[in-house]
């Protein structure tokens, strides 16, 4: 009889143990998603983005620094400069008593990350992004729920496609190495001139960057044939090793649009913060183009690998308030407007790595800012 409880009670430990050990690895809960089938995960892009936003009227501004990342472009100029730094209180905070602070990212994937984690988390709350990245990385971006609040510039000659000897047209790129950073401006760039010649992805080899700013190194070390980056870095390598610019966004202007683009929660929270944003940006970009030295000066020690600032400034000028309401649909007209470029990323995306459920444009675009700023601007 003894025998019998002491096997039965160390089959029950065994038992026990077994299952325990099977929590612990995970089987039980792969048994039940097979069973039940996969539980759903819930994230934040599963909720409207305002719902933390007061239940007043009072439109509020953070307490802490408003976080805005950026890449280095020329684009950013006015926002480098209008942010200030420790000796100069910057025209965010002069005139509008906003604190802002500009975090540089060097990798697109870095600048995104920080986006969906947020100001309040280790990341960004605003993020100078190109629309083309926006629509190609829609649905990582899903958690930030994006919402597109101003153009700041586009790109007109500042990302090239650059060869590592002699020169090439678009059809000869067939067969060649072209290194790119994976959904950035530059690989959006190489993707069009791919399609005025032609060619399929698969008839290049593709060499990924960690970062565009990687482009003028890898085509010194020979790893690629063909790079795609920003001319300020690749124009010195060019010289040097008898290469060429074989494309500029020159020849498509409207191409590449950096674009100023809050989290969603944050511009509900915090209204009056992105109207006092947008009107910094906006004077400091007329600012700049009547006299961009001291911008340039600026933006050359945020961003040396830009190469020559005030260069950098004219291959990718501040846009204008009129260039903005054109540009959104809300007056005047533009070539390409905003919902083409972002509908354009998405359907590229979609046909490069298969369809999935994103926003539309209009879903990602919030203009009561803009449209305030237009309305009480000085005529």
């Amino acid at each position: 009889m003894r025998g019998r409880r002491f096997v039965a009670t160390v089959l029950f430990l065994s038992l026990g143990a077994g299952a325990l050990l099977a929590l612990r690895l995970g089987y039980v809960e792969r048994l039940r998603d097979r069973v039940q089938g996969r539980a759903p995960r819930l994230t934040a892009g599963d909720f409207p983005a305002g719902v933390t936003a007061p239940v007043d009227d009072v439109a509020s501004i953070p307490t802490r620094p408003l976080l805005v990342g950026v890449t280095p472009r020329g684009t950013i100029a006015p926002l480098v400069w209008a942010a200030g730094d420790a000796e100069r209180p910057g025209l965010f905070r002069s005139a509008y008593a906003l604190d802002v602070k500009v975090v540089r990212f060097d990798t697109e994937d870095g600048l995104r990350r920080a986006l969906v984690k947020g100001g309040d988390n280790g990341g960004v709350d605003v993020a100078a992004l190109s629309v083309s990245t926006l629509g190609m990385s829609a649905a990582p971006l899903r958690d930030a729920a994006p919402r597109t609040v101003l153009l700041l510039g586009r790109s007109r000659g500042q990302d090239v496609l650059a060869t590592r000897s002699g020169t090439l047209t678009p059809a000869q790129l067939k067969g060649r190495r072209l290194a790119t950073e994976p959904r950035s401006p530059g690989h959006y760039f190489a993707l069009w001139v791919l399609s005025r010649a032609g060619l399929s992805m698969r008839e290049v080899t593709w060499v990924p960057l960690e970062s565009s700013l990687q482009a003028g190194a890898t085509l010194q070390s020979g790893k690629a044939d063909v790079v795609a980056g920003l001319v300020g870095d690749v124009h010195p390598m060019v010289r040097e090793l008898g290469g060429s610019i074989m494309a500029t966004t020159a020849d498509a202007p409207h191409l590449l649009a950096t674009v100023l683009v809050a989290r969603g929660d944050f511009a509900a929270r915090y209204p009056d913060a992105v109207r006092r944003l947008l009107r910094g940006a906006l004077d400091a970009g007329a600012l700049v183009v009547k006299a961009p030295e001291e911008a340039a000066r600026v933006l050359g020690s945020f961003a040396p690998q830009l190469g020559d600032p005030s260069e950098a400034i004219l291959a990718a000028p501040p846009a204008t308030m009129r260039e903005n309401l054109a540009f959104f649909g809300l007056s005047g007209e533009a070539p390409v407007t905003y919902a083409e470029l972002y509908q354009s990323a998405v359907a590229l995306a979609q046909k490069l790595t298969g369809p999935s459920t994103v926003p539309t444009a209009e879903e990602t675009a919030d203009l009561g800012a803009l449209k305030y700023v237009s309305a009480t601007q000085r005529p």
